[in-house]
């Protein structure tokens, strides 16, 4: 199609107007008389006779004048359109210089008291090489929004940023490269950092901390030592994730299947002495004070479980001898069903049960042990996964069943660990799901001892986990009836019983293990212990050494035997006794990274003081954490280990609450673009998605979007349609080559397109899938916003430096206008609904788009609203308004009640007592107005046009009736 243009010539292309779009590789492409389409989204870049091409294929696009606004036009033609809807590129920077030159976002050492607070945090980060990608800024865009919310409301706002920097990454780079990890890990320090601040995020710099800091982990240290003090911190030989590969010990979520993470290097089960923290101890607290945390009930419900509290019964099972007596040795078991005690057929211990070397038969020894070695192998998630099928090896031996007096065979198998309970379990197949699959394997016998009805369940084939009543549960010989009890009456008579003859006791119960808190790596946090060489006593080091350093190494390759790297460091291993003179060595493993991540809330509070880890006034003010984001894989661990950690410091009073986070939120995971699958054949020939089972060998390949085709609710071959793909997203990783990097978006866009389009992808705590198209929606609302109020550019390009508001008292629709906007956009803020505040302004721009004039006092509040969402843009507005300091501490537009009432009311007219339609009409309008209007609807103006009129009955607020005259009504409309 071929566009005239009649109000406008073209404008040839000026080099200022090139200047002020340029990108590096951009050319100039005159397009005076190309021939072009119209796009109806107004975008912002001016017509100027020409588009910027890059040497790259794509669209070309030019954009023209249509009714005041500016609108886009393409065309298919080689060329990368390179173009601008507003001077991102100017503005961005050079407020990112003024707010660090300022400080404007710095939280004084010297707290205003008499002001509220408001501390929001994002969980902290772990400084990659790879950079940030799109994924990470949705959270750090959040807690922004509403710390530049909460500063406009009149609070105090801690709103800092540090580095969780210790860790296995940065040590096996340092083993693979040779580079000390200190270098690594400040070179990825620094682009991250450098990331963050062009995203114009309103951290505290100055509050700027990180874990390797050795002025940061000597209060880590100081920590362990109070710990260890008072019995938490402990040492004890316990199977561990060993990797030979790697050197060190792994944490159970460092495993996956059976592997490492990092690497892939086959992990096996070895005791080790560890050190381990007694988590344990505060496992009812933690537990407790869930109830009155304002976190994600699902969250709330997984730390619930990580603890796994239950009440139950400990039973114990004498083994027997090859003569069927009693021997010393006795089994416990934890049991939360001591009712079905009865129907304890074998016992199940695990592989790695101290005792299981006392009781095996030589018979079975040898295939004991390879079983052993096998589920050596494995993690524990993979040991109880409930969809595997149970294995296990007979142990040889018998116990005797304390309840029924009979011997029942002692299995080994590895769904049970040696971590839980006691590391033995009675087996009750007929009422465990797990037990009842396992004696179905091994064919050992069933015993029914719970009913739901006054038949046995026998011959069933499946196991009833539920309550009932008692069945087959009765020895008087040894004291215990419990037949035709109900359950819960059965297991408090069984414990009664078991207590008073001394096969047993009440017990409660954890899921929960203790901490284990040692890593064999050199880069962690030393531990502050020494060993006296005499008597190898575990001594801590004095608090006025803190902190312990590390110390140099060019070799950071484990040595294969367990021992950690730091042991490489002869001389910063001995050492002597401060107390005592005596000669000692140094712990040589390290911390885990969980540590320095424990407490970090903490230091930010007061990051610079050398003499306590926080002053108790600033504790005391800013804590606890108002609102903490982050995601949800840190749901149990980072936060459960938190959590104990203040507990600990809240009992020697160095914190004042009881809990960290006031309030958890987890944002959704941002997935790359969605890659669409395809299949072929053995002879590489397509096939539809759906027939791919058929076929067998197969192949795939990930097609290009321009090939695709959407049809209902599935995606085709454009080439062909009856070729059904595959569309699905995938979390970002390099390894699927589908990351996006924020630089990228923010050359091309600007820093506020890409905060307002995570924003507006859809609801916070939702994943949603990243489309690079999908920016241009948000960047096109950024640069109408920028146009209505800044004007149309020159014809050069450039922009007024002024705006084109009016001083003029602002009309009733547009102060209704706007305090709506504020209302909803204040609404949507404070329960982090940032989408729909989003949807909020661009209603509102769209409103103000139809007003001829533009009044200063409403345009002001507009970019106010704005500012927490795109502050790059709301502060250049703010100084083109005529205001000379920043507008992050200016007051947040508060909705005026007045005007959120709808002052419109449908009015019926009556045209001689008939319904002839409806009118809005102000409240209050006179009866003159309300005749007016309705003499002016073209809907009721054709009744009485030129007709007399008798009279009007006027009812205020309610109707209107006109009585024409009788006669001449007769010859008017029908």
């Amino acid at each position: 199609m071929q566009v005239h243009h009649t109000q406008r010539p073209l404008i040839p292309a000026s080099p200022s107007l090139y200047h002020s779009f340029h990108l590096p590789g951009a050319t100039l492409v005159p397009v005076h008389s190309k021939p072009f389409t119209v796009k109806k989204e107004p975008l912002g870049a001016q017509f100027c006779g020409f588009s910027l091409r890059s040497s790259n294929v794509g669209k070309r696009r030019v954009v023209r004048r249509v009714r005041g606004e500016v609108k886009e036009q393409t065309q298919e033609e080689p060329g990368v359109v390179v173009k601008r809807a507003y001077p991102f590129n100017e503005i961005e920077p050079k407020w990112q210089r003024y707010w660090e030159d300022s400080k404007t976002f710095r939280t004084p050492d010297d707290i205003d008291f008499s002001k509220p607070k408001f501390y929001v945090l994002d969980m902290f980060p772990y400084p990659s090489g790879a950079g940030l990608h799109v994924g990470h800024p949705l959270g750090y865009t959040a807690t922004d929004i509403l710390a530049r919310f909460k500063r406009m409301q009149g609070f105090n706002v801690l709103h800092p940023m540090g580095w969780d920097a210790f860790g296995l990454p940065a040590e096996q780079y340092a083993i693979e490269t040779g580079t000390h990890p200190k270098f690594t890990t400040l070179r990825n320090i620094n682009r991250f950092r450098t990331q963050l601040k062009s995203l114009g995020f309103s951290y505290d710099w100055d509050r700027e901390i990180s874990t390797i800091e050795p002025q940061y982990y000597k209060w880590t240290q100081w920590i362990f030592l109070q710990l260890f003090k008072r019995g938490l911190a402990y040492q004890a030989e316990v199977p561990v994730n060993w990797c030979p590969a790697l050197g060190t010990v792994l944490a159970n979520e460092e495993v996956v299947d059976g592997v490492s993470e990092r690497g892939g290097h086959p992990v096996i089960r070895k005791p080790m002495r560890q050190w381990m923290l007694k988590i344990t101890e505060y496992a009812d607290r933690l537990l407790k004070d869930l109830d009155d945390l304002n976190w994600p009930e699902s969250i709330k419900e997984m730390q619930r479980n990580w603890i796994g509290r239950s009440e139950g019964a400990e039973l114990n099972f004498f083994i027997l001898d090859t003569e069927g007596l009693e021997c010393d040795i006795k089994l416990t078991v934890y049991t939360t069903r001591p009712d079905t005690v009865f129907g304890a057929t074998y016992l199940v211990v695990a592989p790695e049960h101290p005792l299981l070397s006392l009781f095996i038969s030589e018979s079975q020894k040898k295939s004991v042990e390879e079983y052993q070695d096998v589920a050596a192998r494995k993690s524990d998630l993979e040991r109880t996964e409930l969809q595997k099928e149970k294995t296990g090896v007979f142990s040889g031996s018998y116990a005797r069943n304390p309840a029924t007096g009979e011997p029942i065979p002692i299995w080994v198998a590895d769904y049970v660990l040696g971590s839980y309970g006691t590391g033995a379990i009675m087996a009750v197949p007929a009422h465990d799901t797990r037990d009842h699959e396992f004696a179905v394997k091994y064919e050992i016998p069933i015993r029914w001892v719970v009913s739901q009805s006054d038949n046995t369940l026998d011959g069933l084939g499946t196991a009833y986990t539920g309550e009932g009543r008692m069945i087959n549960s009765s020895n008087p010989s040894l004291g215990l009836d419990i037949n035709g009890m109900h359950s819960s009456k059965a297991a408090i008579r069984v414990i009664e019983w078991a207590d008073k003859t001394g096969n047993g006791k009440k017990k409660v119960n954890y899921k929960l293990r203790d901490w284990l808190f040692a890593r064999q790596r050199y880069w962690g946090e030393p531990i502050p212990i020494i060993f006296l060489d005499d008597t190898g006593e575990s001594i801590p080091i004095l608090e006025s050494e803190l902190p312990l350093t590390l110390p140099e190494l060019d070799d950071f390759t484990p040595s294969g035997t367990g021992e950690p790297p730091l042991s490489k460091a002869e001389d910063w291993v001995r050492t002597v006794d401060q107390l005592s003179g005596k000669p000692a060595k140094r712990e040589t493993s390290t911390m885990p990274q969980w540590a320095g991540s424990c407490w970090y809330y903490l230091r930010f509070m007061d990051p610079r003081n050398s003499n306590m880890l926080v002053d108790k006034q600033k504790e005391a003010y800013w804590g606890p954490v108002d609102v903490y984001v982050g995601g949800a894989e840190h749901a149990v661990l980072h936060l459960l280990y938190s959590r104990f950690w203040h507990k600990v410091l809240y009992d020697i009073g160095v914190v004042s609450t009881k809990e960290p986070f006031k309030c958890v939120i987890n944002q959704g995971i941002i997935l790359g673009e969605v890659q669409y699958i395809a299949y072929r054949d053995s002879h590489g020939n397509y096939v539809s998605a759906d027939a791919v089972d058929a076929i067998g060998e197969h192949s795939s390949e990930i097609i290009p979007g321009d090939k695709i085709l959407k049809s209902g609710d599935s995606f085709v071959l454009k080439e062909n349609p009856h070729i059904r793909l595959v569309g699905r997203a995938y979390k970002m990783s390099k390894s699927r080559g589908n990351v996006v990097n924020p630089d990228d978006v923010i050359s091309e866009y600007g820093a506020d397109s890409l905060r307002l389009y995570e924003m507006f992808m859809g609801p916070f705590r939702d994943s949603k899938t990243w489309h690079t198209s999908g920016i241009e929606g948000v960047h096109r609302f950024l640069g109408r916003t920028w146009r209505l109020i800044v004007g149309l550019p020159h014809s050069d390009g450039s922009f007024s430096d002024g705006t084109v508001v009016t001083v003029e008292e602002p009309s009733l629709e547009q102060l209704q206008t706007l305090h709506r906007c504020i209302s909803k956009v204040t609404e949507e803020i404070e329960g982090t609904r940032f989408n729909t505040g989003i949807s909020a302004m661009m209603e509102f721009i769209n409103a103000a788009y139809k007003w001829e004039k533009h009044p200063k006092s409403i345009i002001k509040s507009f970019v106010l609203l704005l500012a927490p969402y795109a502050p790059h843009m709301a502060e250049e507005l703010w100084h083109r308004l005529g205001y000379s300091n920043s507008l992050a501490y200016e007051q947040f537009p508060q909705a005026d009640p007045a005007y959120l009432k709808d002052s419109t009311i449908t009015m019926p007219v009556q045209i001689n007592g008939k319904m002839r339609g409806t009118i809005q009409v102000e409240e209050g309008c006179s009866e003159e107005d309300v005749f007016g209007i309705a003499s002016q609807d073209e809907r009721l103006s054709k009744y009485i046009d030129g007709l007399p009129i008798k009279k009007r009955i006027f009812v205020p607020g309610k109707i209107l009736n006109i009585i024409l005259d009788n006669q001449n009504a007769q010859v008017g409309l029908p």
